[in-house]
């Protein structure tokens, strides 16, 4: 993806792009601020030099998230830089933020160059991701993460992308002290502290947890980007030419570390039916499928606290039977469709978005989404909460909880709850918990309350 230019020499952009970001890179990586350009010191820089780096700061959510730390946030309140591929396409990116912009440092670094990638997670104490399909383009971040100790999160919602990364990068990030914490945007956060949330109100009020939970959703207003639907076709031709990934996939218990001993049945959902909890006709919800191995693996990093006939599943709450009948069959004949290459085709290049395009702006703030939980203890007892926000799930929502995470994240030393944890693949609520429920609440538009 990149040329071995010298550091004197012009840098090019690369010809291969990654689909979701145009995280553009060069060889030999340069830290810029709004006044001079400083070539990368051989000796790596404190990693307090920056609380978080953005890589992807010019895909599609990574704009957002940019314009909202520009918004949100002086550089007295977070030393935040931005980073990517292209110096062209940064400072691009820069002018179109406008003055409140114009303090931010900014890092060129490439997927394709290990040695930028280094010098990159040597300034700073936690590195954001953008940038993919992760399957694609993600693994050389994680690689570098993992051998230099950095923290590290992003938002891929790409289960055989996380169960690679674990089996190959985890005992390094445990010898390092890195914490990889996946899928910190609308997949999974609002499911996985959703969950905690109800949990830790079941225990609060009845004295014990609830072994069986579901998450409805009950409204939400959004749409996908071009990347999005990339990162999805994706896992959907590798399970379609992988017997052993689908088989993987299928697995509730997918990214649960060895010996979780966790065997009890979990409910798909594939299909549409009459669910006697919400009293309502339910269809199958397609982010499901990362929601319910995160919160599986959050149980498990959580020493199963919930029991070992822990139940957990995701749907969609329909107006009737013949709307949950239409949506089944239309989500399952899109997946159909994805699996053959001819159809595949036909998708991508009349119906779904192209690489860098997505909602509007005004569908981003007009976008909204309402999640409820239902859940029984053992005892019997039963329990309902629901977690809203106030931007659509996909974009606007996902990209101020990223950014609220990674501030929280740079700053967890402070957290007695959570400083103590050390490096290893985490998830949302097993690393952060309950603080990080306080923060989003507070600064990302997100609530999280009992339902009478």
């Amino acid at each position: 993806m990149t040329d071995n230019n010298k550091d004197n020499q012009s840098n090019e952009v690369s010809k291969a792009q990654p689909i979701e970001t145009e995280a553009e890179t060069t060889v030999n990586p340069q830290i810029t601020d709004a006044v001079t350009e400083v070539n990368t010191p051989e000796a790596p820089e404190p990693k307090s030099q920056y609380d978080f780096v953005l890589f992807g700061a010019t895909s599609f959510v990574g704009k957002i998230l940019c314009e909202y730390m520009s918004n949100q946030y002086s550089s007295q309140e977070v030393n935040w830089a931005i980073a990517g591929r292209s110096q062209a396409k940064l400072d691009a990116l820069k002018s179109e933020l406008g003055d409140k912009a114009s303090t931010i440092p900014l890092i060129v670094a490439d997927a394709a160059d290990e040695a930028s990638l280094q010098a990159m997670c040597n300034s700073t104490k936690v590195v954001v991701s953008t940038v993919g399909p992760y399957a694609l383009y993600g693994e050389p971040l994680v690689k570098v993460c993992a051998e230099t100790g950095t923290d590290y999160c992003d938002l891929t919602g790409e289960t055989q992308w996380i169960a690679a990364m674990l089996k190959k990068y985890e005992a390094k990030a445990k010898e390092t002290g890195a914490r990889i914490v996946n899928c910190c945007g609308f997949d999974s956060i609002p499911s996985d502290l959703g969950l905690l949330f109800l949990q830790e109100q079941a225990h609060e009020q009845y004295g014990e947890y609830c072994y069986r939970v579901k998450m409805r959703v009950k409204a939400a207003n959004g749409g996908f980007s071009g990347g999005t639907v990339a990162s999805l076709i994706n896992v959907v031709k590798e399970a379609t030419e992988n017997p052993g990934l689908r088989r993987e996939l299928a697995n509730p218990y997918a990214l649960c570390p060895d010996g979780h001993h966790f065997f009890v049945h979990q409910a798909s959902n594939g299909s549409a039916k009459f669910d006697s909890d919400f009293k309502r006709w339910i269809a199958p919800f397609i982010m499901a499928a990362i929601n319910t191995r995160i919160v599986h693996r959050s149980h498990a990093l959580l020493d199963g606290k919930y029991g070992k006939n822990f139940q957990y599943d995701e749907a969609m709450l329909m107006k009737s039977k013949w709307v949950a009948k239409a949506t089944s069959f239309a989500l399952n004949a899109f997946m159909l469709g994805a699996a053959i290459k001819p159809a595949r085709a036909i998708l991508e290049k009349f119906f779904l978005p192209k690489p860098g395009e997505g909602p509007s702006k005004e569908e981003q703030e007009n976008g909204f989404f309402n999640l409820q939980f239902f859940g029984e203890t053992a005892g019997g007892k039963t329990l309902r909460t629901k977690v809203t926000g106030d931007r659509d799930p996909g974009y606007g929502s996902t990209a101020k909880m990223l950014a609220e995470t990674a501030i929280f994240f740079a700053n967890m030393e402070g957290n007695n709850n959570t400083a103590e944890k050390q490096g290893g693949f985490w998830t949302p609520s097993s690393l952060f918990g309950m603080p990080l429920v306080e923060r989003l609440q507070e600064k990302a538009g997100l609530t999280f309350e009992k339902v009478d």
